[in-house]
């Protein structure tokens, strides 16, 4: 896992993943498109988070640094979500 999926996973909670995603992603250059939506996997917290750049070098940069992968149109990332114990 990349340091900036490591960072994402220090969220507890989806909101922070939505917003630190944000950020993160703004270095990169504009989104066309972003779906932030969480789930459960063997009873683990995840985030699963699919993108959309405006342009086939920005998502090749996205692939790179966040070792995002092609999901149809999209590109997709999980994030675990660390427990809020």
């Amino acid at each position: 896992m990349n340091q900036a999926l490591r960072d994402l996973s220090s969220c507890c909670d989806f909101g922070s993943v939505e917003s630190g995603l944000r950020a993160l992603c703004s270095g990169f250059g504009p989104l066309s498109r972003m779906d932030v939506l969480p789930m459960v996997d063997a009873g683990k917290s995840k985030v699963v988070c699919l993108l959309r750049a405006n342009s086939s070098e920005h998502e090749q940069i996205l692939m790179t640094q966040l070792g995002a992968v092609r999901f149809g149109e999209d590109l997709c990332l999980i994030v675990d979500l660390r427990n809020s114990d």
